[in-house]
């Protein structure tokens, strides 16, 4: 599927993009944003936005340019991109929700063995 590259007259731009933020944050659960993702982006596109996830994961937890190019297949400009990036309010915020249900799955398995369950 090819889209087209012409540029959008911006009201209508913003109209799109306000549409497609809200479909996303009305997505209620993983299964439901795995069926839509797969649906809407190629499996080519997942996967680099995936990877770009991934390398920004990696750098943060301190892994060296060579570790996550070798691991992850990207090259070094995709790495200093995703470096750059770092600084974001939106890599902040998906880092910070990942983190978060790392921790959450932690502490999970710690009561779970604690109450021995």
């Amino acid at each position: 599927m090819k889209v087209s590259g012409k540029t959008l007259n911006s009201s209508l731009k913003r109209e799109i993009q306000r549409m497609f933020v809200q479909l996303l944050a009305d997505l209620n659960n993983p299964e439901e944003t795995s069926t839509f993702l797969k649906d809407f982006f190629s499996e080519q596109e997942l996967e680099n936005l995936a990877k770009r996830l991934a390398v920004a994961y990696w750098l943060k937890k301190g892994r060296s340019y060579e570790n996550v190019k070798k691991n992850l297949k990207v090259s070094t400009a995709t790495i200093a991109n995703v470096q750059n990036l770092l600084k974001s309010k939106g890599f902040k915020l998906a880092l910070k929700k990942i983190e978060a249900e790392e921790w959450a799955e932690q502490w999970s398995k710690r009561i779970k063995k604690f109450v021995g369950k």
